[in-house]
C-alpha cells in the first residue's frame, strides 16, 4: 500500500552515493577503502553525486513521479576503485582482498552489495555515463596529481 502512494511523489533510491571530495572518509568511498586493511571485491551500483545531483531539479520539472534507482548505469567493484585511485592519483598505492568469509569475521554488522537496475532512469536521461566512467571524469581527474602524466 505504501509503494502505491509513494507512485505518486518522486522517490529516489541511493546507492553507494560517491562524492568527488576525496579529503573526507564520510563522503569519498575512493578515500575510506583506501584506509581498509583488506577490501572485499564484489561489484556494486553506486551513485556518482557530482553527476548526478542536478537530475532531481530536472526530474521535478518534468514531473517525474515513482521510485527511481538513483545510481549511475553498471556497478563498479571496490578493486577497480582502487586500481582508479593508483592510477590517478597514487600510483604507489597498494591493496589487500578477502572473501565474504573473511570479512564477516571482523566486521561488526554484515555488508549488503547490491546491483541496482538503472535501465529506467538511464532510458529518461541517456546522457548519464556508466559508473567507471563517471568515476574517471568527475572524482579521479579532478583530484589527479599534477606530477603524474
Amino acid at each position: 500500500m505504501v509503494e502505491e502512494l509513494l507512485k505518486n511523489m518522486c522517490t529516489l533510491r541511493v546507492w553507494m552515493p560517491i562524492s568527488s571530495d576525496l579529503s573526507t572518509l564520510a563522503i569519498s568511498l575512493p578515500n575510506k577503502i583506501t584506509h581498509y586493511e583488506k577490501v572485499v571485491n564484489i561489484p556494486n551500483s553506486m551513485a556518482i553525486l557530482d553527476e548526478l545531483l542536478p537530475v532531481p531539479i530536472e526530474m521535478a520539472e518534468r514531473n517525474l513521479t515513482g521510485i527511481w534507482n538513483f545510481t549511475n548505469p553498471g556497478v563498479v567493484s571496490h578493486n577497480q576503485i582502487l586500481e582508479m585511485y593508483r592510477d590517478y592519483i597514487d600510483p604507489k598505492f597498494t591493496w589487500k582482498n578477502f572473501n565474504l568469509e573473511e570479512q564477516a569475521k571482523v566486521i561488526v554488522a554484515p555488508r549488503s552489495n547490491n546491483e541496482l537496475d538503472a535501465a529506467n532512469f538511464k532510458k529518461e536521461f541517456p546522457e548519464l555515463l556508466p559508473v567507471k566512467e563517471s568515476l574517471i571524469m568527475y572524482v579521479f581527474k579532478p583530484n589527479q596529481k599534477t606530477s603524474m602524466t
